[in-house]
């Protein structure tokens, strides 16, 4: 998320001593990082003459106990890819937020199609999820659909080269600069510690410009705290295994607050003052106001939501030049921005999922092609332990996996 290339461009902890899967084949001897991807991928400028990465690096090694010279090496001949640091800019000042413009990149009938197929191909594995994790079947399929259309785009990005341009060469201009660059260093010491760890070439693994990667787009950091073995095989592996990525999706949600029953929102009109409508927006997404609360402010929930017990959030989608739409989110609704920080992509997931759920009923489709067992440029998958749900915890305001935060100016 959890950045992501999509629309918006949107953007999926320390796990050293986490094993929960790898994504990559384990050798008896660590391999030599190589750097031989195709020149139009690889970049221009290779890290080895900036000091500054190689003194991470070093420190890396140091905290990570990791061999020095693999992790120089690594650094090292990963490229600086000149055209990420502008798709992590917000928008030009002044571009207006639409959210049905948004919703129409997603909610469409070639996504819909490829949900529907994706669902009846797996509806086993989706029903056990949602049976064992209480995530609902159309939220998973949502995310799935969102993110990568289902795995037909997972990203053509090398990972260490994407996360070290996002490291060391995060543009000054973006008004979170130091708090974004903090974060993808924390990834890319994610991502090479798991490399390390199972004997990866850390050149192999694809994915989007922020450096997430498979089904899901999780970013490496919640690949090792959230993915599961979901088809029992004895792996892990998001990039060839829907199956996992279903278990993985699920997974997450449940490790940031989702609550098995409850709505992710509700209906609200809007008869308050400008006032008390300034005061319901300013906790941004996060639930805050009781129903009674709200209410009292002017925001008036429907029948169902009038009677929800738990905190919610008045979340506002502008519409352009016509008014916004808004809704009454609960803290599930808060668990889907946790994916990606953004109320615009919560909705859309919500609706991408609804819209296929409906269409099953009367669809006839032809069925899915077979995944093959491994996509090129994904790292081969490796014999894991079993995973099992995580146990639940409230979420707060952490990155998501994705992890990642949306482009400023689409909360």
């Amino acid at each position: 998320m959890t950045f992501k290339a999509i629309s918006f461009a949107i953007l999926f902890v320390a796990a050293s001593a986490i094993s929960t899967g790898a994504i990559a084949k384990k050798h008896s001897k660590k391999p030599a990082p190589r750097a031989t991807a195709p020149a139009a991928a690889q970049g221009s400028t290779a890290y080895a003459g900036r000091p500054e990465a190689l003194r991470f690096a070093d420190d890396l090694a140091e905290r990570r106990d990791l061999d020095r010279e693999w992790v120089r090496q690594a650094i090292g001949q990963a490229r600086f890819l000149p055209q990420v640091p502008r798709l992590v800019l917000p928008p030009p000042k002044g571009t207006a937020k639409n959210w049905q413009a948004y919703r129409a990149r997603f909610i469409e009938p070639v996504r819909i199609r490829a949900g529907v197929r994706f669902w009846q191909e797996h509806a086993a594995a989706l029903e056990r999820a949602e049976r064992e994790y209480g995530v609902p079947t159309e939220i998973i399929v949502g995310i799935l659909g969102v993110e990568t259309l289902y795995g037909q785009h997972m990203g053509n990005f090398r990972v260490m080269d994407a996360l070290a341009t996002l490291s060391f060469d995060f543009p000054e201009a973006h008004p979170r600069a130091a708090e974004r660059t903090a974060f993808f260093r924390r990834e890319l010491e994610q991502f090479l510690s798991l490399m390390h760890r199972t004997g990866t070439d850390p050149f192999t693994p694809r994915g989007s410009f922020a450096g997430a990667m498979g089904w899901p787009q999780f970013m490496p950091s919640s690949w090792v705290r959230h993915a599961v073995d979901f088809d029992g095989d004895g792996r892990v592996d998001l990039f060839a295994s829907p199956q996992d990525a279903i278990g993985s999706v699920a997974n997450y949600f449940i490790g940031h607050g989702w609550q098995p029953g409850m709505p992710t929102h509700f209906g609200v009109r809007l008869e308050g003052t400008p006032a008390q409508q300034d005061e319901l927006l300013a906790p941004d997404i996060l639930p805050t106001f009781s129903a009674a609360s709200m209410q009292a402010r002017g925001a008036l929930l429907d029948e169902v939501g009038a009677r929800h017990t738990g905190p919610l959030a008045l979340v506002e989608l502008q519409n352009g030049d016509n008014p916004p739409s808004y809704v009454a989110g609960t803290e599930n609704f808060y668990a889907i921005t946790r994916y990606n920080w953004s109320s615009y992509y919560a909705m859309a997931v919500i609706d991408l999922g609804q819209a296929v759920k409906a269409a099953r009923g009367g669809a006839v489709v032809s069925p899915a092609p077979t995944p093959p067992a491994h996509r090129p440029g994904a790292a081969p998958a490796v014999a894991a332990p079993r995973q099992y749900p995580a146990p639940r915890w409230r979420a707060g305001r952490l990155p998501g996996a994705g992890g990642r935060p949306s482009r400023p100016g689409w909360r």
